[in-house]
């Protein structure tokens, strides 16, 4: 079964509020094994709304509208779906005797405009909403069924759940339900990743392949339609197996596992402490440290003026860490910031993130520049270098999760031991 949502509402449209009922009735949807393949806004025009209805009915067997079903003039959802439908708008007695029972037990006074809310389309049929006056209905049309919900939120949800849920389980006999794992991926671009399992997304029908980009994480989901949790298991062990195996330690974690959870658990289980400096990020790695490793994140050192990096690189007892020589070389001067801080505070592992931004008005996302991230141990020091630098959030977001991932690289592999 193909399903659609149309959101109605001219304030979505105006960014006076986020349409947050469709992606949560996506995921619902998904959750029944049900195909998803549009979403549309559309405001409270009664020509708009009716050519994006009519389509909607042409195209999917379910369409679910969310809005529109309110007591005021631009409250059009009723009178569109009965257009569509070829019938006319009646009075549903039962409905009305709802809503009035609804104002009296509230001692409110209803206007008579709130009739309105108990015209329903021929034929249809009602739907009682126990959270609020505006009824919802089902139209059985022989091209699709259209379901309309409120917008208000927590009255579309439990309609939904109670009664959009078992409505569709009897009506289309729902039996499969749609499974994902996400495998996290990091220091790999979305296109390295396309280029490493792009041939499973092209190919693959059931699992499905697909990826998802976010600033310095890519997320690859292999989705099952089956009626278990245990059959989709099955079905997805292999390619997951698959997927690793072209990803390798770029893999770090699973569904909702994060870097800094996996870092953590690393931390414990080796029994290793940390200090950070950062200077363009601002802080953004310390916060992910203390949430990854409490006590064992000794210090965290936030700043970019010379009598802060002066402060961390005297630390390292290098007489050759001068920070005029090192100025012009920023991979030298990560190197000695990280040992800096591990020398500052005694932990295993000092990490430093030196960053280099070009150009006069900074951009948010992959600005120009150079930021040097380097980790050093009591086994040697470690290295990575990206030709970005920024002070906007996805430039910070992503150099944080390099910096955490340079550190999980370097504790997975063995590189702290002296």
């Amino acid at each position: 079964m193909n399903a659609e949502i149309v959101a109605i509402g001219s304030e979505l449209l105006l960014g006076q509020i986020v349409d947050t009922n469709s992606a949560w009735m996506a995921q619902r949807l998904a959750d029944l094994g049900v195909n998803l393949f549009y979403k549309t806004v559309v405001g409270d025009n009664p020509d708009r709304m009716l050519e994006i209805t009519n389509r909607a009915m042409e195209r999917s067997d379910l369409v679910i509208t969310s809005g529109g079903l309110g007591p005021t003039q631009d409250d059009l959802t009723r009178e569109i779906v009965a257009r569509a439908a070829n019938r006319d708008l009646v009075m549903d007695p039962e409905l009305l005797a709802q809503i009035e029972a609804r104002f009296r037990s509230r001692g409110m006074i209803m206007t008579e405009n709130n009739n309105r809310q108990a015209m329903i389309p021929e034929g249809a049929i009602p739907v009682t909403n126990p959270n609020g006056t505006a009824p919802s209905f089902i139209v059985e049309d022989p091209r699709a069924v259209v379901y309309c919900l409120p917008g208000v939120p927590f009255e579309m949800k439990w309609l939904f759940d109670n009664e959009l849920v078992p409505y569709l389980r009897g009506k289309f006999g729902l039996s499969d339900s749609i499974y994902s794992r996400v495998l996290k991926i990091s220091d790999l671009g979305e296109s390295g990743v396309d280029d490493l399992v792009g041939h499973l997304i092209a190919n693959s029908v059931n699992p499905t392949v697909g990826v998802l980009a976010h600033p310095g994480q890519v997320d690859v989901r292999i989705t099952a339609k089956s009626a278990s949790r245990e059959e989709a298991d099955e079905l997805i062990a292999p390619l997951e197996e698959e997927v690793r195996e072209l990803l390798g330690g770029h893999v770090f974690g699973v569904d909702n596992e994060t870097l800094p959870q996996v870092l953590g658990k690393l931390l414990r289980s080796r029994g290793l402490t940390v200090a950070s400096y950062e200077g363009l990020t601002g802080g953004v790695i310390a916060q992910q440290l203390q949430d990854a490793g409490e006590e064992l994140f000794l210090q965290g050192t936030v700043g970019r003026q010379p009598g802060v990096l002066k402060s961390v690189l005297s630390a390292a007892d290098e007489s050759s860490l001068s920070l005029d020589r090192l100025m012009g070389d920023g991979a030298a001067l990560a190197d000695g910031l990280a040992a800096g801080v591990r020398a500052q505070t005694g932990a295993a592992l000092g990490l430093a993130v030196h960053s280099v931004p070009e150009g006069a008005k900074p951009t948010e996302n992959l600005n120009p520049g150079h930021t040097y991230i380097s980790v050093s141990s009591a086994g040697g020091t470690w290295r990575r270098q990206y030709n970005f630098a920024g002070p906007g959030l996805p430039d910070r977001t992503r150099t944080a999760l390099n910096a955490l991932d340079l550190l999980r690289v370097t504790i997975l592999q063995d590189r702290y031991r002296a």
